[in-house]
């Protein structure tokens, strides 16, 4: 492994909150450093169309808008570097990162890394994300007006998908493995009165059925408690089983509640350790935006240069 190298502020996580922290950070003359993974970009880079960043009036491909943000941020500045962070020691300064091909130190580090969309496995969800296959009502919702869509899950989060796809959808269909939901009472008691939601309790999704091309034709499902296979039709599949924050290397060291999302100090980026800033997704289970995500990252490099100043 090639010796450390130390940095002034690293950015952990290359999606809207990381790329926004590094132009801030990058105009305020401090030399930042982003590493990112082996997929650059976050979960932008898995969906197609986004109508709801503001500045595209006629909406941008994902994977686009990353790339650009990306481009802004090395416009200023910023050197970017691709590894996998395996070990964080948040214990001491200088801060050390280990990754897979190098380890790197720095005096201040924003944590950007995001949250992964919980998968069910199965065939088609890979291949069909972001062509009719979705992990956010709120992101994708509008392509399917007057269409038959199907949410996936039973707790809370499916809830509240299937709850806010009645705006768009002809209608729900909530598809869960157990004979009961998972979720909170008032939720369930919310979508049992929504006319437009139907549940399909004991049913486990076996397949997603259709092309990048044609979009989603159906889902394969097995009766639990028959064991006999269908194919039901539809336009759209949403997966509402939840995110996992990618937070993992930090337990023990930072703050975090019972589901590993970073908990940050009241209306700002700050952590309990000095001089280590979270923003995006990790930190944000309520609205997982990527305008929201943005401005936090906004906030984590304003909060990392204010921090400098005072405390050097």
């Amino acid at each position: 492994m090639a010796s450390s190298t130390h940095h002034k502020v690293i950015i952990l996580g290359s999606g809207p909150a990381g790329l926004t922290a590094a132009i801030y950070a990058a105009r305020g003359s401090l030399a930042p450093v982003l590493i990112h993974g082996p997929l650059p970009g976050g979960q932008l880079t898995t969906t197609t169309e986004v109508e709801n960043y503001p500045g595209f009036e006629l909406g941008v491909m994902g994977p686009d808008l990353m790339t650009t943000m990306e481009k802004q941020a090395i416009r200023f500045g910023t050197e970017v570097k691709a590894d996998v962070i395996k070990v964080a020691d948040l214990s001491k300064r200088p801060f050390t990162l280990t990754g897979q091909s190098a380890s790197y130190t720095c005096d201040v580090l924003i944590i950007a890394t995001g949250a992964s969309a919980k998968l069910l496995g199965i065939p088609g969800e890979k291949e069909l994300m972001g062509y009719g296959v979705s992990t956010c009502a709120t992101c994708d919702g509008a392509f399917f007006k007057n269409k038959d869509i199907v949410v996936i899950g039973g707790g809370d989060s499916a809830c509240e998908e299937a709850s806010f796809l009645t705006r768009f959808g002809r209608k729900v269909y909530m598809i869960h493995r157990r004979d009961e939901l998972r979720a909170s009472k008032i939720m369930q008691d919310r979508v049992r009165a929504n006319p437009k939601i139907e549940l399909m309790l004991s049913k486990a999704p076996l397949e997603i059925l259709g092309t990048k091309q044609g979009g989603i034709t159906g889902i394969s499902l097995k009766d639990v408690k028959t064991n006999k296979d269908e194919i039901f039709k539809c336009d759209a599949v949403f997966l509402g089983i939840g995110h996992t924050p990618n937070s993992e290397i930090f337990k023990g060291q930072l703050e975090m509640d019972p589901n590993g999302y970073l908990i940050t100090k009241p209306n700002s980026s700050y952590t309990k350790v000095a001089g280590v800033f979270a923003c995006g997704d990790v930190q944000d289970h309520i609205y997982r935006q990527a305008v929201t995500a943005a401005g936090s990252g906004c906030m984590a490099a304003i909060d990392a240069e204010r921090w400098i100043e005072e405390s050097h």
